[in-house]
Parts: C-alpha cells; sequence; structure tokens
C-alpha cells in the first residue's frame, strides 16, 4: 500500500473513482463521435439536397426523419447517459476515499 493512502479501503475507494472517471471520459468520446457523425451526415445530405434542387429546411427534415439521423442521435443520448452516471459514481467514490481518510 502506497503511503498516499491511510488505509486499504481508502485505497480502494479512491483507484474505484479514478476508474469511473476513465470509463466516464470514454463514453464521452463516444458520445461527440456520434454527434460528429451526426453533424457530417447533415451536412452531406444538405449537399445532395441542394446539387437535387431541395431547398435547406426541406433537405433538414428529411435528415431528421432518417435512421442515421435517429441512431447518431440515440447513441449520442446513451453514451452522455452512461457518462453522467459514470462520473456521478466516481464523485461518491472520491467522496468516499476522502471520508475513509479523515477517519482517525
Amino acid at each position: 500500500m502506497s503511503p498516499r493512502y491511510r488505509n486499504e479501503d481508502e485505497r480502494a475507494a479512491w483507484e474505484l473513482a479514478e476508474a469511473m472517471t476513465q470509463q466516464a471520459r470514454a463514453m464521452m468520446r463516444e458520445a461527440e463521435i456520434a454527434m460528429e457523425s451526426w453533424k457530417l451526415g447533415k451536412e452531406m445530405n444538405r449537399q445532395r439536397c441542394a446539387r437535387r434542387g431541395i431547398n435547406k429546411t426541406d433537405a433538414e427534415i428529411r435528415w431528421a426523419a432518417s435512421a442515421s439521423a435517429k441512431n447518431a442521435i440515440t447513441n449520442n443520448s446513451f453514451h452522455v447517459a452512461l457518462a453522467t452516471m459514470y462520473y456521478g459514481a466516481a464523485t461518491a467514490n472520491y467522496a468516499r476515499a476522502q471520508y475513509l481518510r479523515n477517519q482517525p
């Protein structure tokens, strides 16, 4: 056990918090990838519709109704929700580690 920790329970809580934080960051990266996919798909759809003479508003409506757009938004929402859960769990474990550190 490192001298940084006062007891094994504190170390375990801290390490679990760190792992949860890493997982939350990974989920946020996935959410960002999904959002970029949505933005890229929207722009590509806009350009495709412009070439066909379809106006911008109709292009956005078509994009919003597409399976690709819905999947990207769903993936983004799902990963943001997971990241929020992991960050919350990490916060609880950091607090537990701090509590355990302050115990005599």
